[in-house]
């Protein structure tokens, strides 16, 4: 992870003209774990806090881990790192509908109570 870090961090530099801090990977390897695991279990069980960690993982991870755009695009490793960067999208846009279509049917459920009354 670290030569895709130290190149996301040069991308992000030179883009932006503004230097990062300095980071371990180890503190950052942690905190996704501690996203994914805590989000995921959260997520199992119903509640939408376990949702919004897991955009936070996939938000902060995914561009990362997947840098299509550092390989050449007739590369095996483009296809590979392009198509696992989609599955992320999709998994993060399922997540959004998922945060929305809970909070809908929440705020659905409260007008009809309302309505009863």
């Amino acid at each position: 992870m670290e030569p895709k870090l130290a190149l996301f961090k040069d991308h992000v530099t030179t883009a932006l003209g503004v230097d990062l801090p300095r980071v371990e990977t180890k503190h950052l390897l942690m905190a996704a774990i501690g996203l994914e695991g805590i989000g995921g279990l959260l997520f199992i069980f119903g509640n939408t806090m376990g949702a919004y960690l897991l955009l936070i993982f996939l938000a902060s991870v995914t561009p990362i881990m997947h840098d299509f755009y550092n390989y050449d695009i007739s590369s095996k490793e483009y296809t590979i790192e392009f198509i696992n960067f989609l599955k992320n999208m999709s998994l993060f846009g399922a997540l959004l509908f998922y945060v929305g279509m809970k909070n809908s049917i929440y705020k659905r459920s409260r007008r009809g109570k309302a309505k009863a009354s």
